[in-house]
């Protein structure tokens, strides 16, 4: 029988996670750890378009934004990459991904901000540059993205993050490569990752969610109405979690999820699997919410709070 959340042994080398203390509830740490602004120091982004899946008939080609930040030449490619995939609804400006992007950029690593399909830019540009919605069963796009960085920029050490829905889409093809994982992928990290979508999408349409159901449902009608003027034949009907494939993951992965989230849940097949592969840390917390985890700061010390993102860099930097 596997444990309930929160019961599982917490791994050692890994700072336990207080919520601060007017955010000890999963819904205010969700909407506050999603919307407080962090600081933005990174330099300029390199824009670079990815073709992740290639013209077919009279479909178009479909290409991913990437917001690229480089640590200089000529210890570029040396230096740990981490590719950052947002949410549900989110893009490569979502504060989770700025904040963990100014931390790693300040430690030194390559940061790329992945946008899934149609995310990114302004004025909708990009959804007149894939005939598709993004969706859970695309992690061949981050796949395509990470290989087209190690062949350009010859990159040694690669991590993904995701949160969310792009933390069931790193898991996912971490599960998908199995063994096969090219040999510059070092680590996967997901946080609040969606990766039991029918459990989560259950808990989406309790009463007490309904909230966060109307922000994600009015946010994707209004995409959807866009990409059915510009592309009105195309449809995509397939989705994919990442739990089906959890036992094959051979890189270290870790995965954080508080147990007050709103709507993610793990169910207990789902639990048995992470327990028994020795590749995954399960990070599991009282508080938290949603991709939030708001901690409280500390002056003395430059901590900003954000306890995600700093245990996240800890992982990437420990397996670099």
């Amino acid at each position: 029988m596997p444990d309930p959340c929160g019961t599982a042994p917490w791994p050692e080398g890994y700072p336990e996670f207080h919520p601060r203390p007017w955010l000890a509830n999963g819904h205010l740490q969700t909407i506050f750890g999603n919307f407080l602004p962090r600081p933005d120091h990174l330099p300029a982004p390199t824009r670079q378009l990815i073709t992740v899946a290639p013209a077919h008939g009279s479909q178009i080609a479909s290409q991913v934004l990437c917001e690229c930040h480089w640590q200089p030449l000529p210890d570029r490619s040396s230096r740990p990459t981490a590719i950052i995939v947002h949410g549900l609804e989110g893009s490569s400006r979502s504060q989770y991904v700025i904040g963990n992007a100014n931390k790693l950029w300040r430690a030194g690593c390559n940061v790329v901000r992945m946008n899934m399909r149609n995310c990114g830019g302004r004025d909708y540009e990009m959804a007149r540059l894939t005939p598709t919605l993004y969706h859970s069963g695309l992690s061949t796009d981050v796949d395509r993205v990470m290989r087209f960085f190690i062949e350009t920029e010859g990159l040694a050490s690669i991590s993904l993050i995701g949160y969310s829905m792009g933390g069931n889409l790193v898991l996912k093809l971490a599960g998908d490569l199995a063994l096969t994982a090219p040999p510059e992928l070092r680590s996967v990290i997901a946080v609040s990752p969606a990766a039991d979508l029918a459990a989560s999408a259950d808990a989406l349409h309790e009463w007490q969610n309904r909230l966060y159901e109307r922000k994600f449902l009015r946010a994707l009608l209004k995409r959807f109405r866009r990409k059915t003027v510009l592309f009105p034949r195309a449809f995509d009907p397939q989705r994919a979690a990442a739990a089906r494939v959890l036992h094959s993951i051979a890189v270290p992965t870790l995965l954080l999820h508080a147990c007050d989230d709103p709507f993610i849940r793990f169910n207990a097949e789902t639990r048995a699997t992470i327990a028994a592969n020795p590749h995954i840390t399960l990070l599991e917390t009282e508080h938290g919410g949603h991709c939030a985890f708001v901690a409280p700061r500390d002056r003395t010390n430059g901590y900003d709070g954000y306890w995600a993102e700093h245990t996240a860099m800890r992982f990437l930097l420990a397996h670099s």
